[in-house]
């Protein structure tokens, strides 16, 4: 195995799915071992390196990624280890995908690459990304602010397969639920109450009619989506419901939500809004450009500007103010399986396109 094959390995052998101490510990002993950048851990676990050309800084750009995992699956998990096997040219296990193959891909780049004089390349990893962005939002807070970033998730065979391409807009998930209140009564006098199960059919009706928005970023279309996933009401056979829960799934787009007012306008329905991830839309045409460039000159198919259906730390940046692209090794359907793994020659094309992207910043 090459050098950025044995990081993965050791790196997706480390759980993190509960505590990200271990693997942060990790990256940050390899960072002060391997370059001279300046290597910080902030209290949320997050782990962040600087390094500067010779001149003044004037223009940053950073390399994010994340260590947190989602819990393996049982025959992921030998003990305190992760199984980790590599065989047929890919490596398998939790994280291979999702996604420490490109941390260790962005940390080989960033050791690497001859940055301009004048420019500050930084590594990222946070923590938290697979509960809601937490270590990103911790630093952002902190003042985390590069001019611009690549994250590192998953943008292969998105055109076509044997293609890393490059994603200018992703989509946002909004989790949130319609709450339909009534008044109990015994069901045999159904007319004594006000069935909240009835009001929440009535709030299904207008969700499954609602039109969904799009946008469109450098030409490339990313459309939202919403849907009813859950209904939870009712106590008893015999007793008319005072309340049902309607639990609604929704895929934002930058700058555009369902209109999910219109179900709450019904009398005794409330909507509530449990959590929203950002969409991400880069604001920066020619550093788009720039980094697919980067993926032209390294792969021999002809990778596209394209877009995603899940959400990254990417839209916590973009809101920061940061222009952001995602360009990463995992494939769709690898992440968050129990087979999960990661080509290792895409991810050899993935520090090849962080280092030129770099180099050319």
């Amino acid at each position: 195995m090459n050098e950025l094959a044995e990081l993965t390995v050791e790196l997706v052998s480390i759980p993190s799915h509960e505590d990200e101490t271990a693997a942060g510990d990790r990256i940050e002993s390899w960072l002060r071992s391997e370059t001279n950048a300046a290597v910080a851990r902030d209290e949320t676990g997050n782990v962040i390196a600087r390094r500067s050309g010779t001149g003044e800084p004037q223009r940053s750009l950073a390399l994010v990624g994340h260590h947190d995992v989602v819990p393996p699956a049982p025959e992921q998990l030998d003990g305190e280890r992760y199984v980790v096997e590599t065989r047929d040219g890919r490596i398998y296990g939790r994280g291979s995908a999702d996604m420490k193959g490109a941390v260790a891909a962005s940390m080989l780049a960033f050791r690497d690459a001859a940055i301009a004089p004048d420019v500050e390349l930084v590594f990222a990893s946070f923590v938290g990304e697979e509960i809601g962005g937490t270590g990103a939002r911790a630093a952002i807070e902190a003042g985390f602010a590069p001019d611009c970033a690549i994250v590192a998730e998953g943008s292969t065979n998105y055109s076509k397969l044997g293609v890393t391409d490059v994603v200018v807009a992703h989509r946002g998930r909004r989790a949130s639920t319609l709450v339909a209140r009534g008044s109990a009564a015994h069901a045999s006098e159904p007319e004594a109450g006000t069935n909240a199960i009835y009001r929440a059919c009535d709030a299904v009706d207008i969700v499954r009619d609602l039109s969904v928005p799009t946008a469109e970023v450098f030409g490339t279309q990313v459309e939202g989506s919403v849907v009813v996933t859950k209904i939870d009401g009712g106590t008893a056979w015999n007793v008319v419901p005072d309340e049902c829960t309607v639990t609604i799934d929704e895929r934002t787009v930058p700058g555009g939500y369902a209109d999910l007012t219109r179900a709450a306008a019904i009398d005794g329905v409330e909507h509530v809004v449990e959590q929203d991830l950002p969409p991400m839309a880069c604001d920066d045409k020619e550093f788009a450009q720039l980094v697919l460039n980067a993926a032209v000159d390294v792969q021999d198919r002809s990778p596209e500007h394209v877009t995603k259906p899940h959400a990254t730390d990417a839209g916590w940046l973009v809101q920061a103010g940061v222009s952001c692209v995602v360009c990463g090794a995992s494939e769709p359907g690898e992440a968050h399986t129990k087979t999960e793994s990661a080509a290792i020659d895409v991810l050899d094309r993935c520090e090849r396109i962080y280092r030129t992207a770099a180099e050319r910043f």
